[in-house]
């Protein structure tokens, strides 16, 4: 149980990656944290780093596309820790595939976890943060879900709806005391490319997306040899929970401060023209 000026952290999808780096940071700093996953199996790494270090970390079991498991959860979270102070919504998973090899099952699958999970689990914190007049709603957005590019159309504008939601909650939360934060990476040094999910059409050697897909497939393994760690994205949420600013986004990964700035200072054709050269080797 937490003591009465500790604060409370949960995060969603804390096995691997990014929700694993956050987890144990936020625990080094102080925080009482609930990282939460859908296979507990998956957390003895975790435990076994908290037993060494001594850290409040407790996993607890949470399916962020199940409405009773998240339900269940945080009644748990809230029963061990008697507040939320923090959420960090970062489950998620990459689907690749051009728009037109996507299939609509594929879409609504990916949408339930990475715009619906988020959805579900901070409605379900909202209440007891506006009943605190206090709390920070940190949603792991992407570069994706700022610039799109090929070959992960549908991956692409799930990011730019949680973009969209994020920033419009900013607004109704700020009367309340709660904080919306996003935090967007560029590419990073994670499991999440070798987990990511290819649409079954896009596999197939017919495709008239084929050529796309092999082109970015090659790049997208440079990409992400030369990434930003998972580490390093975890300090970017850390320092966005206790920042004092107003700032809504934070840009996570040196790639995604270039790929900014050359957005917002090229016109679309230019960029456009760029980001073909860079991804798929043509300018044409």
């Amino acid at each position: 149980m937490s003591t009465d000026n500790q604060r409370v952290a949960v995060v969603t999808g804390s096995s691997s990656g990014i929700g694993y780096e956050t987890s144990l940071l936020l625990a080094r700093n102080g925080f009482m944290t609930f990282a939460t996953m859908r296979n507990t199996e998956k957390g003895r790494e975790m435990h076994k780093v908290a037993s060494q270090e001594n850290l409040p970390i407790h996993v607890v079991q949470l399916d962020v596309t199940d409405d009773r498991s998240v339900q269940d959860a945080i009644k748990q979270i809230v029963s061990e820790g008697r507040r939320i102070d923090v959420l960090v919504n970062n489950a998620g998973y990459g689907l690749g595939g051009a728009f037109e090899d996507t299939s609509m099952e594929e879409t609504k699958t990916l949408y339930e976890t990475n715009v619906f999970g988020l959805m579900r689990v901070t409605r379900v914190a909202l209440p007891i943060m506006r009943n605190q007049k206090s709390g920070t709603i940190v949603n792991i957005s992407s570069g994706a879900g700022r610039l799109g590019y090929p070959g992960a159309s549908v991956y692409v504008s799930s990011k730019f709806a949680i973009e969209g939601l994020s920033e419009s909650l900013a607004y109704e939360a700020e009367q309340f005391g709660i904080r919306i934060v996003l935090v967007e990476p560029g590419v990073v040094k994670t499991n999440f490319g070798s987990a990511m999910v290819f649409a079954k059409k896009a596999q197939e050697p017919n495709s008239p997306y084929s050529q796309i897909m092999q082109k970015m497939g090659s790049n997208w393994q440079h990409m992400i040899d030369n990434g930003s760690t998972a580490e390093l994205i975890a300090k970017v949420v850390l320092s966005a929970i206790t920042s004092k600013g107003p700032n809504l986004r934070f840009i996570a990964g040196k790639d995604m401060e270039g790929w900014m700035q050359a957005r917002t200072s090229m016109p679309d054709a230019e960029f456009f023209k760029m980001m073909k050269q860079n991804l798929l080797g043509s300018a044409s």
